[in-house]
């Protein structure tokens, strides 16, 4: 994620006279340095731009450089926004107009005309942001002193949903056989969401799999289980059936890095040919950064890699997950997720445990291995991603992760319990309503504004379930929207 950049491009013109144009030149790189030591992603002034040629030039430089993940405009002066037509029409990266100033106060006893004209970014970038609005340019707007620590932490949030965006249109998902049979929330149209997102969703056998799992070596496999020592407590004596998992894991991981391919799913329904389904490989997979989707639920699989690149350090906490069922008790309403097997490690409270059991469902030889643990508490977000025919709609749900109350001893799967916004009951009709899926992406590293500035930069629907969401509010939003979107 470290090759990722943004570059900084400043408007200005030639009214002003050469010595502004340096000074300009001068504050932007000083700026763009200073931020750069504190944003997640690297600032780079490209130019400070003063004509057509030059705007247009940048924009088309930045949309054919695989390194920039977006730019981030601002007006030091005033900048004409004709000048600025060409180069937006044609941008294809995400934008930032970042409405700041050089300087945090106005000084009393300096300021004079001079100043007035090097200093009015209060006057160049209402004319900037008129520009974006005729244009109707999806675009993020921050206000605020370049120096703040809550500003330069807005943009970096942005700086990582536009990330997610570069991960999202180079995205290819790996599946393993077909989806489960007769499930409607796992399918979608694989066209649409290239064009859309970028996407490149195939499937590769399950034999293509098992033949590369015959391909590996027990040298090989001792070496992951030495990594499988050291990362969790392993609490069984069947050794051999943890041997076979790192036997699945160095095959998927084989097959998704030749392919070039970040998430991958399969299903119970098809493991031809193999003895266990893969829990704690796919686990361990997806603490690398790899997407997962059970029962071959694609969408659900990229969505997850795309939110663990744009947390922190570019793989962060999020994790597929699944609802299971409720506590209903008054006072202790509370969701409880997990899933068969397959719960990312990385929101382990405490370190997980390998543990084998018996799984009923699917056609399993041996007992699969699979990490066990309890969630973490802390605040997240749930996300899913449905296809509404015709348009791709992004749900995201505030909640709160909370130690799971209780212990659950003969529940052999990780675990992750949370108090849904704006209560149980409420956010379980509105998700319902919006046509909330049962796999979600949960994260507690990504916010419900990254991941509406996501949908902004992909164009797609966003519905956000808050504290004060009712479903009467919701119904009427979504009213709306289906008009919005079928006047697009």
């Amino acid at each position: 994620m470290e090759q990722y950049q943004f570059w900084f491009v400043v408007g200005s013109q030639f009214l002003y006279g050469p010595e502004v144009l340096e000074t300009v030149a001068a504050r932007a790189a000083e700026m763009a340095e200073k931020l750069s030591g504190v944003l997640p992603y690297p600032l780079v002034y490209k130019v400070t731009a003063k004509t057509n040629k030059e705007i247009a030039d940048v924009v088309k430089e930045a949309n054919h450089d695989d390194r920039c993940a977006g730019i981030i405009t601002w007006c030091h002066t005033f900048s004409p926004s004709k000048m600025w037509i060409n180069g937006f029409v044609d941008l294809q990266k995400p934008w930032c107009h970042f409405a700041t100033q050089y300087n945090r106060e106005i000084p009393n006893e300096e300021i004079d005309m001079d100043f007035m004209n090097l200093n009015q970014a209060a006057h160049g970038d209402r004319e900037h942001g008129f520009i974006g609005a005729r244009l109707r340019k999806p675009r993020k707007v921050i206000a605020g002193y370049w120096q703040d620590e809550k500003v330069a932490k807005r943009l970096g949030d942005w700086m990582k949903a536009a990330v997610g965006a570069a991960v999202s249109r180079s995205m290819r998902v790996m599946r393993f056989g077909d989806n489960m049979r007769e499930v409607a929330v796992t399918e979608g149209d694989k066209v649409e969401v290239q064009a859309k997102l970028g996407w490149q969703v195939n499937t590769w056998a399950v034999g293509d799999l098992v033949k590369e799992m015959s391909a590996v070596t027990e040298a090989e496999i001792d070496a992951l289980m030495e990594v499988y020592r050291t990362s969790y407590d392993i609490a069984t004596d069947q050794l051999g059936h943890i041997r076979y998992q790192a036997r699945e894991e160095i095959a998927m991981k084989r097959m998704l890095d030749a392919e070039g391919c970040r998430a991958f799913s399969n299903t119970f329904q098809d493991l031809y040919g193999m003895e266990q389904l893969p829990g704690l490989a796919s686990q361990h997979l997806m603490s690398q950064g790899y997407g997962y989707g059970g029962e071959g639920d694609w969408k659900v699989a990229a969505m997850t890699a795309i939110l663990k690149a744009m947390g922190e350090g570019g793989n962060g906490c999020s994790l597929f997950m699944e609802d299971y069922t409720y506590n209903l008790t008054e006072g202790q309403e509370y969701s409880l997720g997990a899933h068969m097997l397959e719960v990312c490690p990385c929101c382990a409270a405490e370190k997980p445990r390998i543990e084998t059991h018996h799984l009923g469902i699917g056609m399993n030889e041996k007992d699969p291995a699979r990490l066990v643990f309890e969630g973490k508490a802390g605040e997240a977000i749930v996300v899913s991603l449905i296809d509404m025919g015709g348009r791709l709609r992004l749900i995201c749900q505030d909640i709160h992760c909370v130690k799971p109350i209780l212990p659950m001893p003969n529940l052999p799967v990780a675990r992750v319990m949370w108090q849904a916004e704006p209560d149980l009951t409420t956010g379980v009709e509105c998700w319902i309503t919006a046509g909330g899926a049962h796999h979600t992406v949960l994260s507690y590293d990504v916010t419900a504004e990254q991941m509406k500035d996501w949908c902004a930069i992909m164009d797609i629907e966003f519905v956000h379930i808050t504290k004060d969401t009712t479903v009467e509010s919701l119904e009427h939003d979504l009213f709306l929207s289906d008009l919005a979107w079928k006047l697009r």
